[in-house]
């Protein structure tokens, strides 16, 4: 089974999306969105690289013993910095249960209209 790429474009998109469903999304926020999708490709494309190579989570050291890989240390980096940017983003339970989300009020002008269609 084929897995699809994963993409700056495509989790920014998604992202977007998922946060304008859950009601907290901001214009403002793009510049934080931007940095989470590329925290996720990297992601994606280095678990790629790890899984291609046989998920060798160790190395040799030059005294002879073994020592945690360098890309499972950035593997591990990465995860972390992109749940704190989804705490962030309020995209998970721990986050989107603890904020008040503001609905915006329709002024009277607004809902009059809107009933005339």
């Amino acid at each position: 089974m084929a897995v699809a790429k994963v993409t700056k474009a495509a989790v920014k998109r998604t992202t977007i999306r998922d946060m304008k469903s859950l009601g907290t999304y901001k214009k403002e926020y793009d510049r934080i969105i931007e940095i989470y999708a590329e925290l996720v490709e990297q992601y994606a494309v280095l678990n790629g690289r790890f899984a291609s190579e046989g998920y060798q989570y160790e190395v040799s050291t030059a005294d002879g013993s073994t020592k945690k890989a360098p890309i499972v240390a950035t593997l591990e980096s990465l995860r972390k910095d992109s749940l704190a940017y989804t705490d962030r983003l309020c995209l998970n339970p721990k986050t989107i249960d603890g904020i008040k989300i503001e609905k915006k009020k329709t002024s009277a002008l607004a809902a009059a209209l809107s009933g005339l269609e």
